[in-house]
């Protein structure tokens, strides 16, 4: 019994995808990221432009707006840096361990997600105030944690939090376990199996998540608005912003607009090459 010779069969021209209506789908993808992304952005820089040169300067530098980007790029950073170390741990710490109520704390690390910024702000305020139920132990040992610069971190810290467990856990989840006891046999202790092995695999997913956390941080305002009491030094730059636009001083509001939508673009480029940058580390 002989067998008929396969036939090759020629791929036909234009089933590049193995998905249909691939017209279709990317123009409803273009014209759906032209209407949310590219459309608000590219209304705010033509009303910019109305602004001449001095005027937009003048607006964006004043000494108030300075203040403002000050605060908010530094309590943002410190946010950030702050959920990429505890951020790290606590996914380390669910991956890795079994514990009783594991799966209650891993529901927890999503509940910044659900939870209103308003209202998350309104609950820090009161937590942390003077007869809060942990403004009573700290406020005495000078620890202020409500209407302050710290109370900024604290709320920058809380809504970035999942952001950093969320990026690192299903790399943790992922990394083959059996790298590290071939470090163990081959003599290495643990400290050098995290230095060597263990931190350059995590180190891009950490600066991910560092850079997300930064990212939210940056933009975050419902929060903000309780726990700093609309007090000039714990005011950040949404803050002010939203308050020019009550104040009808819609120029003002667009320059501060503008100075972010910088500062967004800036962080996105640099976490973008940071994260190049590391992959070659990781690589080599």
């Amino acid at each position: 019994m002989t067998r008929s010779p396969a036939i090759a069969v020629e791929p036909r021209p234009g089933l590049s995808s193995p998905l249909p209506g691939r017209a279709l789908t990317l123009g409803f993808t273009i014209f759906y990221l032209s209407v949310i992304v590219l459309l608000p952005i590219a209304a705010l820089i033509l009303r910019a432009c109305h602004l001449s040169a001095a005027q937009l300067w003048a607006l964006a530098t004043n000494e108030r707006a300075l203040a403002a980007y000050e605060l908010s790029l530094g309590a943002s950073l410190i946010a950030a840096l702050i959920n990429a170390v505890f951020g790290s741990l606590l996914a380390w710490v669910l991956v890795r361990y079994k514990f009783p109520g594991r799966r209650l704390l891993d529901g927890l690390v999503d509940f910044p997600f659900a939870l209103p910024t308003a209202v998350a702000g309104l609950t820090l305020a009161n937590l942390f105030s003077e007869h809060g139920w942990l403004g009573r132990f700290l406020v005495p040992l000078g620890i202020q944690g409500s209407f302050t610069q710290l109370g900024v971190v604290i709320a920058l810290t809380f809504v970035g939090l999942p952001f950093a467990v969320r990026t690192l856990q299903p790399v943790l989840e992922n990394l083959d376990q059996s790298v590290e006891e071939a470090s163990a046999c081959l003599g290495a202790g643990r400290w050098r199996t995290i230095v060597s092995v263990i931190a350059p695999t995590l180190f891009p997913t950490v600066l991910t998540g560092f850079g997300l956390s930064f990212a939210r941080a940056l933009g975050e305002y419902g929060s903000i608005k309780f726990i700093s009491g609309n007090l000039p030094r714990t005011e950040i730059a949404p803050v002010l912003m939203v308050t020019r636009l009550d104040q009808y001083d819609y120029t003002g509001a667009i320059a501060v607009a503008l100075v972010l939508m910088l500062f967004s673009f800036a962080l996105l480029f640099a976490l973008n090459w940071l994260h190049a940058w590391a992959a070659k580390f990781q690589q080599s």
